[in-house]
């Protein structure tokens, strides 16, 4: 497929850079607020990953979760996340937006319906957390059926011979996880052992994109620029909640610390 997700990777390697990825959580922490940081964040990120507020998250850690709370505090349902997509799209058609979330909120809303509403507000592709490869191939192909990335994931404990059939199953991007941790935890490992890793699923995957994720921060993003991508969360909501707490403008506070990391990595 090339989709726009493959696209903005695309145009990232002719810049000669990683595409950069970011990570809000929906309705942090109001839905007007999720539009104006996505509005504000667009020109300078590749891909929006765009998260489903849970309340019991398994691989969220404390700044993911804090953001998630505030926004079922405030009432976010899956309705109000395909509207913030769809608002966004308008504003910028062309950004890819990927939705973040577990399957337990998909298998309530209806795998289908969940599907069919993705495609009808703009999104690109879809992470999800807790359906892991090979459970998660019925559900691969009815996204696939819809022109809709289905974005598989793969770990530091993953099994070569696993690996090559999840790579092989997957669609345009891949996941690599660079520790063993929740997000937003302090990288355990060395930026060069995480690229040593990295290289060995790249061998298997040089025709599809695979970005790293967890523990990148301002501080590290520039010795990882080598990936095809770099996912950017835990740093932005924790400055969500550093804004608030000083009464700041997140808004103004997300955009300039993207702004930097951009700067990291040209």
């Amino acid at each position: 497929m090339n989709s726009e997700i493959n696209i903005a990777f695309k145009n990232a390697r002719a810049e000669k850079r990683p595409a950069l990825l970011t990570y809000i959580v929906a309705g942090d922490y109001n839905k007007e607020k999720t539009l104006e940081i996505l509005k504000s964040i667009s020109n300078n990120i590749d891909i929006c990953e765009l998260g489903f507020p849970h309340n019991t998250p398994i691989a969220d850690g404390g700044q993911i979760q804090t953001s998630a709370y505030r926004a079922i505090n405030n009432g976010i349902k899956i309705k109000d996340v395909f509207e913030i997509v769809k608002k966004f799209k308008k504003f910028n058609q062309k950004k890819p937006v990927i939705l973040m979330g577990y399957y337990n909120m998909i298998f309530q809303y209806g795998e289908n319906k969940f599907i069919l509403e993705c495609k009808k507000s703009g999104v690109n592709g879809l992470i999800v957390v807790d359906l892991p490869w090979p459970e998660n191939k019925n559900f691969s192909k009815k996204c696939k059926k819809k022109s809709i990335d289905y974005v598989q994931l793969v770990s530091p404990t993953t099994s070569l011979k696993r690996m090559k059939r999840i790579i092989k199953d997957s669609h345009n991007m891949i996941y690599y996880i660079s520790m063993l941790s929740t997000t937003g935890g302090k990288l355990k490992v060395s930026s060069k052992e995480i690229l040593r890793n990295y290289q060995k699923i790249k061998i298997f995957s040089k025709k599809k994109n695979c970005v790293i994720g967890f523990g990148i921060t301002e501080k590290n993003i520039s010795t990882l620029k080598s990936a095809d991508g770099l996912v950017v969360g835990s740093a932005i909501c924790k400055e969500i909640s550093r804004s608030l707490e000083k009464r700041q403008n997140p808004v103004t506070n997300v955009a300039n610390i993207v702004k930097r990391l951009k700067k990291k990595i040209v």
